[in-house]
């Protein structure tokens, strides 16, 4: 009933996150957020039903070690796209009401879209270690360009309409304008972008543990365990095949959502501009 209407790309995307982030959610508690127990006589295990997909090399459970790396690898983006997406809604609201702090705002956002990603990971991971808080900073930073962009031109153009003049007149300053009228009708827009934000981020995160430059062992990670496990591609494929698979259907989930939100969101507008005589 509550799914009833809604567009099918939002209910797609639903269940595949619900589907992996609720197991992974249950392995990560089970577990204390810390890789599962280490039994070197019992790895390279086939597949039973002790171990459903066999143990790595390590001994531990293949599903266990990649559901609990599921868990952390999406926390890290949900964190850093919550961090971007509110330093980069303040500053681009600030661009969007111009001035001198408008203009260095913007300013600063194409410097940071110049900027080489992963020059900016490698300079965090040199400065403080290779640690999840880099990875997330380093993520943050990667996204609050766009996220400024983004709100800028949302925020714009809601501001050139008529009742922004009027809330103007009626003696309201710039900022009780942004509050009050301006942010809450471009929430669709950032919620959409946040959204599709988080494939991305998941992609990231994967790729800077990949390299290393992600929270250091025993930590199980997505990317990591890609990287560890690339060398049984051939004779221990699943090794390699279900963290891979899981990186897929994360970022595959996140995309749908965000198409979903997109669909869902738009509605009113649409029924809205119907009406118009």
């Amino acid at each position: 009933m509550i799914l009833r209407g809604a567009p099918k790309s939002l209910i797609a995307g639903s269940v595949l996150l619900l589907g992996c982030l609720l197991p992974a959610t249950m392995a990560w508690i089970w577990h204390g957020g810390h890789a599962p127990f280490i039994d070197i006589p019992n790895r390279y295990a086939p597949p039973s039903l002790a171990h459903p997909l066999g143990t790595d090399p390590f001994g531990r459970d293949l599903v266990s070690y990649v559901l609990t790396g599921a868990f952390n690898t999406t926390a890290i983006a949900l964190l850093s796209v919550s961090l971007a997406t509110v330093i980069g809604t303040i500053l681009g609201l600030v661009g969007a009401n111009g001035g001198k702090r408008g203009s260095a705002v913007m300013s600063a956002a194409d410097l940071g879209l110049a900027f080489p990603p992963l020059l900016i990971a490698a300079m965090l991971v040199t400065s403080q270690g290779a640690s999840a808080t880099g990875e997330i900073l380093a993520i943050a930073l990667f996204g609050i360009p766009a996220q400024i962009r983004i709100t800028k031109q949302a925020a714009q153009s809601i501001l050139v309409l008529d009742y922004i003049s009027a809330a103007r007149m009626a003696g309201f300053g710039s900022v009780a304008v942004t509050i009050r009228h301006v942010l809450p009708n471009i929430a669709p827009i950032l919620i959409v972008h946040a959204s599709t934000s988080l494939a991305l981020a998941i992609l990231s995160e994967a790729g800077l543990s990949y390299l290393g430059l992600g929270a250091p062992p025993p930590q199980p990670d997505l990317g990591r365990a890609l990287a560890s496990y690339q060398i049984h591609i051939f004779d221990h494929p699943f090794l390699v095949a279900v963290p891979g698979v899981t990186v897929m259907v994360l970022v595959l989930g996140f995309n749908l959502l965000g198409d979903g939100l997109r669909d869902l969101l738009e509605r009113p507008f649409a029924r809205n501009e119907e009406r118009l005589p």
